[in-house]
């Protein structure tokens, strides 16, 4: 079983920037395909971005483009989200996730890292 752990959430004020990481448990796991979400309290959760294939093919939620920026380290099997430019309501729990099934669907999740934006 493969879990993900993510870092690097906390408090920020708007304007700012958080970096956010994400490891697997287990250092023989492998993916291509990694993904971010976000659930704000008392909705759904919801895409943020992806980096899925062996050419990094970038995916982005509308409301984040130009701000966010997915990358991976291969080598480390990381998976990181530099969040520039932070707004209230980029608060949430953010999750990451490895190994897509289908565009939004994966197979392994983590257990997700707050992120808190001060007005």
């Amino acid at each position: 079983q493969v879990q993900l752990v993510e870092s690097g959430g906390g408090l920020v004020q708007a304007g700012g920037s958080l970096r956010l990481s994400c490891a697997a448990s287990r250092s023989t796991f492998s993916s291509n395909s990694w993904g971010w979400f976000r659930q704000a309290p008392g909705k759904v959760r919801v895409f943020v971005a992806a980096i899925t294939g062996s050419g990094g093919s970038l995916d982005y939620a509308d409301s984040v483009k130009g701000r966010f920026t997915i990358s991976r380290d291969n080598a480390k099997n990381m998976v990181y989200l530099q969040m520039n430019s932070l707004k209230p309501e980029d608060t949430a729990v953010y999750y990451c996730a490895a190994t897509i099934l289908r565009r939004f669907e994966y197979l392994y999740w983590g257990q997700g890292t707050q992120v808190t934006v001060s007005s």
